[in-house]
C-alpha cells in the first residue's frame, strides 16, 4: 500500500517553498518520521518526515521545485518494506554455500561483498550531504565517511569540512593515498577545454557563474525594499565609551560562566539596555497598522544570526523580563540552530524590535535597515580604541559607534535621539540597569 508525502504546515501567512534537496532515494527504506526531503522557506529550511516505515518508491517533484503546502512530494510503500534488499545483502546471500562447494570459493565470494557494502555505505553518505558542504568535500579533498559531523543527527556542515582540511585529515593532505579526480565547480564546467594559454599581453581568460537565488534571499530582498519604499526612514547615530562593560565582564566571566554554563556577552547588556530605553520612549517598540499605532507592554527582539544560507532575525520573546543568563543561552542557542539549519519558523514570528550587530564582521559604521512592521533597529559596531577627551585629558578608550533607524512616520527625531542616549547611558554605567534608571 503506497502512502503520499505530502508538504507540511510551514507556518502562519506561507503557502509554498522550494524543496531544496531530497534526502532519500528511490528504492531506499525509510523510517517512520524520517526526513526525506529538505524544503526551503521565505524563512528557514524545514525537513519533511516520512508519514510511515517503508521504501521510497517514487518521487514526484525535483529539486529546486516549486511546492505548495499539502501537495504530494512522494510516495512510500510499506508493503515494500520485507522485499527491499540493499546491495550489500543480496552480496552476503550470495556467500551461503549449501552445497558445501568449499571455502576457498566462498571466500572470494565474500571479498566483494565487503567491499559493495563499503562503496554502498560511502555512496550514501555522499547524497546525504547538503549541497554546499558536497561542494566543500569534492573542493578540499576530504573523506566525509571519516569526519564527525556537529550537524543535526550527527550530519556534516561545511565548518566541519573545512576544520578536517585544515587538521590535515584529509587523505590527499596527508598523503596517504594518491589524491582524487576533483568535480568540476559550476564555473569551471562553462570553462574551454585544455589549450594554448592566453599571451602574457592578454588581459587572461574571465568566468562568471549564474546562481538562482535562494527564496531566502529573495525574500530578504523584497521585504529590504518594501522597507525602503514604505517607511520615512532615516538614522541618528551616537558613540559608546565600552570600558564599564569591558571591566565587568573581565570581572565576572568566569564565575558567570561556572553558575550559567554560558560566556558573558556584550549583547546581553544591548538587550537589557534598550528594554530600558523602551520604557522611556515607547513608539522606538511599536508599530503602524494601518491608520492605528500599536504599542507594545512587552519587548520582543529581534536578532540578527548570520546562517550558511542568508542573514536569519529568531526572536527572543520577553526580552525585557529575562535575565543576562537568559538572554545569553537564549541567543547561543540560536546561533547553534542557525549553523545547523534548524531554526524554526516559529523562531521567525513576531519580533517588536531588532538589534544588529555588524561588528562581528568588523563593520565600523553602518545605516541598518528596519525589518516591518518595526519601527526601530539598533545598529551594533567594532570596538576599537580611540581618543576621546575625559575630564579635559586626551585618553584612548574603547569606542564603539551606534546606528540607530527608524520610521520617522511614528518615531520622532527628539524620541529617537533620547532612546539612544538612554542606551549609551546604561552602557557606559551598567548600575542602572540594576537600579531602572
Amino acid at each position: 500500500m503506497a502512502t503520499d508525502v505530502q508538504v507540511p504546515t510551514l507556518g502562519e501567512s506561507i503557502t509554498e517553498g522550494t524543496l531544496s534537496q531530497w534526502l532519500k532515494k528511490p528504492g531506499e527504506k525509510v523510517a517512520a518520521d524520517e526526513p526525506i526531503a529538505s524544503l526551503e522557506t521565505d524563512k528557514v529550511s524545514v525537513e519533511v518526515p516520512s508519514p510511515i516505515a517503508g521504501v521510497l518508491t517514487e518521487q514526484l517533484v525535483k529539486e529546486g521545485d516549486t511546492v505548495a503546502v499539502g501537495a504530494p512530494i512522494a510516495r512510500i510503500d510499506e508493503s515494500s518494506i520485507a522485499a527491499a534488499v540493499s546491495p550489500a545483502q543480496s552480496a552476503a546471500a550470495a556467500t551461503t554455500n549449501p552445497a558445501g562447494a568449499g571455502e576457498n570459493v566462498q571466500l572470494r565470494e565474500a571479498e566483494p561483498a565487503v567491499a559493495t557494502a563499503e562503496t554502498s555505505s560511502a555512496d550514501d553518505h555522499i547524497t546525504t550531504l547538503s549541497p554546499a558542504v558536497r561542494r566543500a568535500v569534492l573542493e578540499y579533498h576530504v573523506d566525509p565517511t571519516k569526519i564527525r559531523g556537529t550537524g543535526k543527527d550527527g550530519r556534516l556542515t561545511k565548518d566541519d569540512v573545512i576544520a578536517a582540511a585544515q587538521a590535515g585529515s584529509s587523505p590527499a593532505q596527508a598523503g596517504a593515498q594518491a589524491p582524487q579526480a576533483k568535480e568540476p565547480t559550476p564555473a569551471e564546467a562553462k570553462a574551454p577545454p585544455p589549450g594554448p594559454r592566453p599571451s602574457p599581453g592578454n588581459a587572461g581568460e574571465r568566468r562568471e557563474e549564474r546562481v538562482k537565488m535562494t527564496r531566502l534571499r529573495q525574500t530578504v530582498a523584497r521585504r529590504l525594499k518594501e522597507a525602503q519604499n514604505t517607511a520615512a526612514m532615516l538614522t541618528t547615530f551616537n558613540d559608546v565609551d565600552m570600558s564599564a562593560v569591558i571591566d565587568a565582564r573581565a570581572r565576572y566571566k568566569d564565575l558567570f560562566e561556572k553558575k550559567h554554563g554560558i560566556r558573558l556577552g556584550f549583547m546581553g547588556f544591548f538587550v537589557k539596555a534598550c528594554a530600558l530605553a523602551a520604557r522611556d520612549i515607547p513608539s522606538v517598540n511599536g508599530s503602524i497598522e494601518g491608520d492605528e499605532i500599536v504599542y507594545h507592554d512587552y519587548l520582543d527582539v529581534s536578532v540578527a544570526v548570520s546562517a550558511p544560507k542568508g542573514l536569519v532575525v529568531p526572536v527572543i520573546r520577553n526580552a525585557d523580563s529575562m535575565s543576562f543568563a537568559e538572554i545569553e543561552k537564549t541567543i547561543a542557542d540560536f546561533g547553534k540552530r542557525a549553523k545547523e539549519g534548524t531554526l524554526g519558523i516559529e523562531d521567525m514570528q513576531g519580533g517588536t524590535f531588532t538589534i544588529s550587530n555588524g561588528g562581528v564582521f568588523g563593520s565600523l559604521l553602518s545605516t541598518p535597515i528596519i525589518n516591518p512592521p518595526q519601527s526601530a533597529v539598533l545598529g551594533m559596531h567594532r570596538i576599537e580604541e580611540r581618543p576621546v577627551v575625559k575630564d579635559g585629558q586626551i585618553v584612548a578608550r574603547p569606542m564603539m559607534y551606534l546606528a540607530l533607524s527608524y520610521d520617522h512616520r511614528l518615531i520622532d527625531g527628539r524620541e529617537a535621539v533620547t532612546f539612544l542616549v538612554r542606551v549609551k547611558e546604561a552602557i557606559e554605567d551598567p548600575t542602572r540597569l540594576l537600579i531602572d534608571l
